[in-house]
């Protein structure tokens, strides 16, 4: 894809994001040919559309779309069901009670009729279909129930062999390139929040002056522009590296990013931040979830660590 098409897909998306959301965003990326983009080009593909997510606070069924590519399924019909809120382990684990599920989905899945649940078989991994009614689904509220997350637990029998094997490498894969996804719609949210406090800066007045010209208040937006250009860096560079490691480092610098955002255009923006006719408080609920998607800030750098720990190896320096 050239340049030229690269900008006339960002343009398509962004008045797609701008003007829909869920079911109806879904039926857009279709018309525009988005999947068909994911398997051409799947960085411009992800970081154009879920950026734009981001900016907009919308939501679509695309990053199961982007998992399910990774883990090579069917690409309508079925939805697979991703780690537990805040993990990266597989969502599905073989016992002497047969097939256990704990993980999440997405709301926008209307076209899948089916669940894949990959499951730890002792050192194994498979894939194993199931229908929706096989397993309870509950619509997660908490404090952004318009992202849509769906919380699949339950079970099912289990016979030596049932499902098809998935190769460990392919499952961090797909973890990873949904890492991506995500850490580029939570670098979306978090420019829409610098955005609001910005614009809040220049034309709140006090002491005679708009508050941008305070020394504190100027500190925040550059250190908040900072932690933005920062997971922006980190997340090219995993990219570039295409390791499972970068990916997790890419998506940890991400939710701290926009923690840092959420924290410093909070005090910029004061009391208004704290309405609800404000726009403001909808990209920090967005983001809190979005940081426990595909493993939590706190989870992957506490993993990051321990194997540092226990391999007495650094990563390798990531081409920035």
């Amino acid at each position: 894809m050239d340049r030229e098409d690269a900008e006339l897909l960002e343009r398509s998306l962004e008045h797609a994001t701008g003007l829909h959301t869920g079911a109806a965003l879904d039926a857009a990326l279709d018309d525009l040919g988005w999947t068909d983009a994911l398997e051409a080009e799947p960085r411009v593909a992800i970081a154009s559309l879920f950026g734009l997510q981001g900016r907009s606070n919308v939501t679509s069924g695309a990053l199961a779309r982007v998992v399910a590519g990774a883990l090579a399924l069917p690409s309508a019909g079925v939805a697979p069901v991703l780690p537990a809120f805040g993990g990266t382990a597989p969502p599905g684990t073989v016992g002497g009670d047969g097939l256990a599920v704990d993980g999440l989905a997405l709301a926008g899945r209307a076209d899948a009729e089916d669940l894949v649940v990959v499951a730890a078989d002792g050192d194994t991994l498979r894939a194993v279909r199931l229908p929706g009614d096989a397993l309870h689904l509950r619509v997660v509220g908490g404090i952004d129930p318009s992202l849509g997350l769906v919380a699949v637990t339950g079970g099912a029998g289990w016979s030596p062999g049932d499902g098809d094997e998935v190769a460990p490498e392919r499952w961090d894969a797909a973890v990873a390139v949904g890492q991506l996804a995500v850490a580029h719609e939570l670098v979306g949210a978090s420019r829409t929040m610098l955005g609001l406090a910005r614009a809040h800066a220049l034309e709140r007045v006090q002491f005679g002056q708009a508050i941008s010209g305070f020394q504190a208040v100027r500190h925040r937006l550059a250190e908040t522009l900072v932690a933005i250009e920062m997971a922006e860096a980190v997340i090219d560079a995993a990219w570039m590296d295409g390791s499972p490691v970068t990916a997790a480092m890419a998506k940890a610098v991400a939710g701290r990013g926009a923690k840092t955002t959420a924290r410093h255009c909070q005090q910029v923006l004061a009391g208004i931040g704290f309405t609800a006719e404000h726009a403001f408080h909808r990209y920090v609920r967005r983001t809190m979830v979005l940081d426990g998607v595909l493993g939590s800030t706190s989870v992957l750098t506490r993993a990051l660590g321990t194997e540092m720990i226990e391999t007495r190896t650094l990563p390798r320096l990531l081409p920035l």
